[in-house]
């Protein structure tokens, strides 16, 4: 315990810390920064949530560039405010709108918005933040508990048993993508095929470049990201018709009484719970976590009847389990360097940018980082329930602004934003060519996140394969015959088989039909 708190301490300190800037006409002046970024990050994450159709990943993908001006820490602190201040604004779209602006705020539509429709708009989304709001303070928790354990436990861990790990995660990845397996996997390879792209560190031979220069250097994973998820969003936006079923009743009083909360209590801790374990899965376990908890409240409830109707445990507890998911999707990312979701991947393409290798070493040889982004989950917590609450009405107003005034703004964001990296005008091209395939993959049913997985732990995997093969002299069987290793790869195989099973096959296109 005295070592938690000591570790927690170092992570505040970070979190408060005063650096000095440089203000023209004002001198250099001490600014707290990380906690300005940690407003930041909160700020744009709960718009990117409340305005349907952006989502997290396309935001974070966008805002990559930016976060190069800055350190480490401070650029990890806003794309993470980025992720779990996107699950809080999901509920606000979700509720007044019927439209989920999140993915994990499908479930919230089927009861936020018939509360919202009986006039109950302010306690759905009181509710909502009161139980996203304690999921995130409880999950940090569990983080801050886990963390230092789960490392020194990555720290016995080898080439072979980090390849095998990957392979699982990749598994996990397939089960739980939405859409047909056999897609997921195509998806998946071909992400590991392109990360193989440009010049072999080993040897020096250039790989799959057909002899063009700016391929040298491989593709850059900024540019993969901000096409496939930014522009490619954009473009599958503008093609939808816009159907917006805003609740014009007044949204009443944001505070729930004591017989909503009564009602609500048990299924923000069950939500809690299952959000925060179904959250460290591979393969966005953190997208079940929802469903999970709608299922069991409805179960439980002694008239099941009022779920769908207005029922105020249909919306406290699948947000206290998608917020909770939301952090402790942050485990597999800060103690193993593997990422669970496409999120993740893109906080594992920044890591690497800003020179740090993702993996158990980030805690013994960046603990300032690591510990003070488990400490600016805590403050970013409290900033979303200040955030969310008093700022409903502007909200609302935003909800109002068509997408096709929205977008030209993104599209010329994403474009400068890029530009700026590298002052390369192929980097442009770039993002618009995986935009066009990003929105033609997504109309034929493939989705996107798989491979960016796939291009991220292709390299990881690659280095690690290697590394595996030399200790062992070329003996492929050194996978089967690490005991660990062995274990991981039999789950990934048991987890596909089943996964194959036609009775498994319905269940999981069932819990994925409202996605």
């Amino acid at each position: 315990m005295g070592e938690l708190l000591g570790h927690l301490a170092l992570g505040f300190s970070t979190v408060f810390n005063f650096v000095p800037v440089d203000i023209p006409g004002l001198g250099t002046i001490p600014i707290p920064l990380n906690i300005l970024l940690c407003f930041v990050g909160c700020l744009v994450g709960t718009l990117v949530g409340v305005l349907p159709g952006v989502g997290p990943v396309a935001s974070i993908a966008m805002l990559l560039p930016i976060t190069f001006k800055f350190d480490p820490t401070g650029a990890l602190i806003m794309l993470a405010g980025i992720y779990y201040g996107a699950q809080y604004g999901g509920s606000t779209t979700a509720i007044l709108v019927n439209i989920p602006g999140e993915a994990t705020a499908v479930v919230t539509t089927l009861d936020g918005h018939q509360m919202a429709k009986k006039g109950r708009a302010g306690v759905a989304l009181g509710i909502a933040a009161i139980g996203s709001f304690f999921a995130g303070c409880v999950a940090t928790v569990f983080i801050a508990a886990v963390g230092a354990p789960l490392t020194k436990l990555a720290l016995i861990f080898g080439p072979a048993e980090y390849f095998s790990l990957m392979v699982m995660g990749l598994v996990f990845a397939v089960v739980l993508a939405r859409g047909s397996i056999l897609k997921a996997i195509a998806m998946i390879l071909v992400g590991i095929l392109m990360s193989t792209v440009g010049t072999d560190l080993e040897t020096g031979q250039e790989r799959m470049t057909f002899g063009q220069q700016f391929l040298s250097d491989g593709i850059d994973f900024s540019t993969l990201a901000m096409g496939l998820f930014g522009i490619a969003e954009i473009l599958r936006n503008l093609d939808n018709t816009e159907t917006r079923d805003v609740v014009r009743k007044a949204i009443g009083r944001l505070l729930p009484n004591m017989q909503d909360m009564k009602e609500s209590a048990l299924p923000i801790v069950r939500g809690t719970f299952i959000g925060g374990i179904l959250g460290i899965l591979p393969g966005n376990g953190a997208v079940l976590g929802p469903f999970a908890s709608y299922t069991i409240e409805k179960k439980l409830a002694k008239d099941p009847s009022r779920f769908g109707r207005g029922a105020i445990e249909g919306v406290a507890g699948p947000e206290s389990a998608n917020n909770a998911g939301a952090q402790t999707s942050f485990i597999p990312l800060l103690t193993l360097g593997i990422p669970p979701n496409a999120v993740m991947a893109l906080m594992v393409g920044a890591m690497t940018i800003h020179g740090i290798v993702p993996g158990p070493q980030v805690m013994t040889k960046n603990a300032d980082l690591f510990w003070g982004m488990i400490a600016s989950m805590w403050v970013g917590n409290l900033m979303l329930l200040v955030i969310n609450l008093p700022m409903v009405g502007l909200w609302v107003k935003l909800l109002k602004v068509p997408y096709r005034l929205m977008f030209p703004a993104i599209m010329m964001f994403c474009c400068i934003g890029i530009y700026s990296i590298n002052s390369l005008p192929t980097d442009v091209m770039f993002i618009a060519f995986f935009g066009v395939i990003g929105y033609f993959l997504i109309k034929l049913g493939f989705e996107p996140a798989p491979l960016l997985l796939g291009f991220v732990l292709g390299k990881l995997m690659e280095e690690n394969l290697r590394r595996a093969l030399i200790i062992s002299r070329g003996d492929m069987m050194t996978f089967i015959e690490r005991p660990l290793s062995g274990v991981l790869l039999a789950v990934a195989v048991i987890l596909l088989v089943v996964a194959l099973l036609p009775s498994i096959r319905k269940s999981r296109d069932e819990v994925f039909v409202e996605d």
